[in-house]
């Protein structure tokens, strides 16, 4: 027996065969990440993605039964996966997997459109934790939805595919730049400056010296493909996101940079264990919005929804929903930092993750003094620890960084909340919140392996 802890590098030992199967998860992983860059894309795929394995639209008067495979779609950002086992939910509980599926990203204000100096420009509030100077000179797309006078539903998705348009933030050249380039990183840009151009086509024969010719150009062109008006934008949620796809790094393509790994490459293994899985317990698979604002909203995991999908099972079976929750057990699919040797001060080595290491189990997050997270117990570490060690999962544990330097928070918090015994586990990145971050092929892999142990 070694009685020193190590952590075990996966890709160090595995064969041919583990390889192919690393490799081809991670194929699937990137089609659903190009497909899913807001959380309303990730519902629409992860409803498809259900059809197609048998899962029924859930309802909150069915009295559900062993067997059944429902999904449920809140507001069309938010996702419940559902499938009912044969054990009994008011001794054995019910197994959950929660990933979130919004990222950092620029919103547009609820009157974005403005023309300056021939150039038509949309107004953005960025949406949770960036830095504002990566959002700048580099490709981006719009995504979204708008409602019409009556209620009429849009679609909007501009700047991905081949023959698309891009928009773009503007920054400034380094030659004019030594002003700027004295501001500390954080006051550099500045939110009010990241304003994506959107034209620059004067309206056909109209006079040059008319006021915003170039604005009633784009407008014009919104109204003849979308059927939209300015005032329509008041009542939409358009956003944007970086440009392209999903992309393999290295000569050996053993890393993937994308837009969104936080946190859809938790999402994508836990959806994938919940078709997969045989299990005879009741297994939940939630996709949540609003985490990188604090989880709020009827949309994000402070809602009740969680608490009204496990009471309607519990009431299927004629159960106390109390003893469902407090017998549940929970997996936070959450990321967390990756060690990078390029800012090691930011880390403390003997308490961090590591890419290609494996699921990264995180006891606890927060900040400073261990504020705002779950602290799960020992016992429940012990639980995590026997299945994962008992079904030959890779995996590693670590803390957001060393003590005092940031911090940061899960839905872990949420969840533990409602009595649930609740831990995350997630998966290594690098360059976290950026418009592209980095994991590696095998964490993800080896996370789904975390998730389906989980599951059974």
């Amino acid at each position: 027996m070694d009685l020193k802890y190590k952590r075990k590098n996966v890709y160090e030992e595995a064969d041919g065969k583990k390889l192919e199967e690393i490799y081809d998860f991670a194929a699937g992983y990137k089609t659903f990440l190009d497909n899913s860059k807001t959380e309303r894309d990730a519902s629409v795929t992860a409803q498809k993605l259900a059809e197609e394995n048998g899962f029924k639209p859930f309802s909150f008067s069915e009295k559900l039964k062993a067997g059944d495979k429902r999904y449920f779609i809140n507001r069309h950002k938010n996702v419940f996966l559902i499938k009912v086992g044969t054990e009994d939910v008011s001794k054995d509980g019910i197994r959950i997997m929660v990933a979130h599926v919004d990222s950092p990203r620029l919103d547009l204000k609820p009157n974005p459109m403005y023309e300056e100096s021939g150039l038509c420009y949309f107004k953005t509030h960025y949406y949770g934790g960036i830095k504002k100077y990566q959002w700048t000179a580099i490709p981006l797309a719009l995504h979204g939805v708008v409602v019409l006078r009556g209620g009429k539903r849009v679609e909007i998705c501009v700047g991905e595919d081949e023959g698309d348009p891009v928009f773009y933030i503007t920054d400034l050249l380094p030659h004019l730049a030594a002003e700027q380039s004295a501001k500390p990183l954080s006051k550099a840009i500045e939110g009010e400056s990241l304003n994506a151009v959107v034209g620059g086509l004067p309206e056909v024969g109209e006079d040059e010296d008319k006021k915003d010719a170039v604005k009633s150009a784009v407008l014009n062109l919104l109204n003849k493909k979308y059927g939209l008006t300015e005032v329509d934008l008041q009542c939409s949620e358009l956003c944007f996101v970086p440009a392209g796809k999903a992309r393999d790094v290295g000569f050996d393509s053993a890393l993937i940079a994308a837009y969104g790994h936080d946190d859809k490459v938790c999402a994508y293994p836990e959806m994938k264990a919940i078709f997969d899985c045989d299990s005879a317990h009741t297994v939940i698979a939630v996709f949540a919005d609003k985490e990188e604002i604090g989880s709020v909203g009827n949309t994000g995991m402070q809602s009740k929804v969680i608490s009204d999908v496990i009471d309607t099972i519990a009431n299927s079976f004629k159960v106390n929903p109390i003893e469902v929750r407090y017998n549940s057990k929970c997996i936070s699919a959450d990321v967390t930092a990756a060690y990078d040797p390029a800012y090691a001060s930011a880390f403390e080595k003997r308490n961090t993750t590591f890419i290609n290491c494996g699921a990264a189990v995180s006891k606890y997050t927060g900040a400073r003094g261990k504020s705002s997270t779950n602290d799960a117990s020992a016992e429940f570490m012990g639980w995590i620890r026997d299945i994962f060690e008992d079904n030959g999962v890779y995996w590693q544990t670590g803390e957001l960084g060393a003590i005092d330097i940031g911090g940061g928070g899960t839905v872990a918090q949420f969840i533990s909340n409602l009595g649930i015994d609740t831990v995350d586990v997630g998966v290594p990145v690098l360059s976290m919140h950026a418009p592209y971050e980095l994991i590696s092929k095998a964490d993800i892999y080896a996370l789904y392996q975390a998730c389906l142990a989980f599951c059974k």
